[in-house]
């Protein structure tokens, strides 16, 4: 038996690793596609972010903008050192999409702009200020907690840990959204977000991608993943309508 099989059955055993030299081609492969979707995405979340940080209505909303985007773009850096002990290039990186662009706003959901660019497709999506980001953020961030719980097992140890930092903040983030549609709900503006909530809601849904990957069973032999796309939209959809019922509002009903 090589000793690739036997990492391979290392690792359908539950086992971790820790050390690129002992990654195995296409586990380096599926990694790296992870890590790199994870970093582009928290690399766009920011820069949406970062643009809509003034048209908070108060400090407290602009400091509350301000903090997603100096976690995030941390988030993505620890994510980033990562990539680079399996030779990325760190420094070119970063500079290498701009992160700002975003398709036209009535785009069909789950678009892509470009497929050197490993962002989730929501994020492609520009935001239409305050209002519009606060919701977005509130379904996103549902939906990067239930995304993020798979790689908290992740069988590359390092890129585990670094989750393991990473979820607080993003929980955190979530907590602050919700605190603004609870905010902007009593001060009148139900109708606009329910008109975000409307828009947002089908371009986090499709984030998640196909319900059945023909990746899904060599990624869960590999310790990188542990459930389907199916079952991790549904936590998502769960979720979502929970949080949107205790602020007193409906998922669109027409949709998934």
């Amino acid at each position: 038996m090589t000793e690739t099989m036997d990492i391979s059955d290392y690792l359908a055993q539950g086992g971790r690793l820790t050390n690129p030299a002992n990654v195995p081609s296409r586990y380096r492969a599926e990694l790296m596609k992870i890590m790199a979707t994870f970093v582009d995405s928290e690399l766009a979340g920011a820069a949406g972010f970062a643009g809509v940080i003034n048209a908070g209505p108060g400090i407290k909303e602009r400091i509350a903008a301000a903090r997603i985007v100096l976690e995030k773009t941390d988030n993505a850096d620890k994510v980033l050192k990562i990539m680079g002990e399996f030779g990325a290039n760190t420094d070119r990186y970063v500079d290498h999409h701009p992160w700002t662009d975003r398709l036209p706003r009535d785009t069909a959901p789950g678009a892509s702009r470009n497929a050197h660019d490993m962002r989730l497709s929501v994020l492609n999506y520009p935001l239409a200020g305050w209002t519009d980001a606060v919701v977005m953020n509130l379904l996103m961030g549902l939906a990067v907690g239930v995304q993020l719980s798979e790689f908290l097992s992740s069988s590359y140890q390092p890129f585990a840990e670094a989750i393991r930092e990473a979820a607080p903040r993003e929980k955190r983030h979530t907590e602050l959204a919700t605190e603004g549609v609870e905010r902007l709900i009593r001060q009148g503006k139900t109708d606009a977000v329910k008109q975000s909530v409307a828009y947002w809601w089908p371009r986090v849904s499709e984030s998640f991608g196909t319900g059945v990957s023909p990746r899904s069973d060599a990624l869960k032999a590999m310790g990188l993943r542990s459930k389907s796309n199916a079952e991790l939209h549904d936590a998502w959809a769960g979720l979502a309508s929970a949080a949107l019922g205790k602020l007193g509002l409906e998922r669109p009903a027409t949709l998934a």
